[in-house]
């Protein structure tokens, strides 16, 4: 069902990336500007995540010998040293993540870029490195965020699920971009998120049901050659009953076999490679997708409707005599 496999290291059936965007409490400082400071119920939530999710998970994929990539805003950096270290001493990768969580969407040209290398700038003072990696905060990408992330030197971003496998994003035909997409089953706010200070009051479903959709994802990347990437938050995911779920699926998918388990920075690397090599031809979107309004759409957003044709009237048919 997958036309076009991407041949992965060692013969492996699929490619699984466990990720994490550590978000914590950057976005109720976003949403709540002038008050997040007496909305203690909401910090606490969301501080959860750097300060008890991050190391309860560490030890989850220690346990199995298994890479995490972490996706952390440069605000959230700077507030939560520790979890960085954790991050860092576990070999996880850390990737970019915005600087405080603002949609890139909504940002002008000058905030985004600047927001872009702010983090970058973090990232390479607090892990030593420049980021190989970015996820659009809020799965914001604008018309400029490709651009500026080439420009920032960054090889991969997983935003846009255009995809099941890696592809391809150029710009102006010679820079290029790896794109690692994901789903939306995939994102465990999906499955658990009730927070009324945000209005999100979907049901929260047991892990059980949750790890279902997940292990359905993976069994069909495993049967198909194709790849999983998750989407967790350590506040949401790094709860107790949920971290402790983790361990089924990941034993479900070491027992399948033919796995291979990698950070996020390892699945864009093996992409160029097999690229390079030509053992493997990607899927290429060129961008942008459009420049501006499309024309069959009024100024006023309603559909253009076409003129009717003019023809000539029928001739009437002639009596014969």
């Amino acid at each position: 069902m997958i036309r076009n496999p991407v041949p992965w290291p060692g013969g492996a059936r699929c490619a699984v990336a466990f990720s994490f965007d550590v978000d914590a409490d950057s976005f109720v400082h976003l949403s709540y500007p002038d008050d997040a400071d007496n909305r203690l119920h909401s910090l606490a939530i969301a501080r959860f995540g750097p300060q008890v999710g991050v190391p309860r998970l560490i030890d989850v994929f220690k346990r199995h010998e298994v890479p995490v990539t972490w996706f952390v805003p440069g605000w959230v950096m700077e507030r939560y040293p520790a979890a960085v270290e954790a991050m860092l001493e576990s070999k996880g990768e850390v990737a970019h993540h915005g600087y405080l969580h603002h949609n890139p969407v909504g940002l002008s040209l000058a905030e985004e870029e600047d927001a872009i290398m702010r983090s970058v700038e973090i990232i390479r003072h607090m892990t030593g490195q420049k980021p190989r990696g970015y996820r659009a905060p809020s799965w914001g990408v604008s018309r400029h965020t490709i651009p500026l992330l080439m420009k920032a030197g960054i090889d991969y971003d997983s935003s846009l699920m255009g995809d099941e496998i890696p592809y391809l994003l150029t710009y102006d035909g010679k820079r290029s971009i790896v794109e690692i997409p994901t789903a939306h089953g995939l994102d465990d706010w999906m499955h658990y998120m009730n927070w009324r200070d945000f209005d999100y009051l979907m049901p929260v479903k047991a892990p059980a049901q949750a790890h279902e959709v997940y292990r359905a994802e993976f069994d069909a990347a495993w049967e198909y050659g194709g790849m999983w990437v998750s989407v967790w938050h350590p506040l949401v995911s790094g709860r107790l009953a949920r971290a402790r779920e983790m361990h089924a699926l990941i034993r479900h998918m070491q027992a399948k076999g033919g796995v291979w388990f990698a950070r996020m920075e390892e699945i864009a690397a093996h992409v160029r490679k097999v690229v390079q090599s030509g053992a493997w031809t990607p899927r290429v979107d060129r961008l942008p997708y459009y420049k501006g309004r499309i024309p069959e759409l009024h100024a006023s957003g309603k559909p253009v409707v076409r003129a009717a044709r003019k023809t000539a009237p029928k001739a009437k048919p002639k009596r014969r005599r």
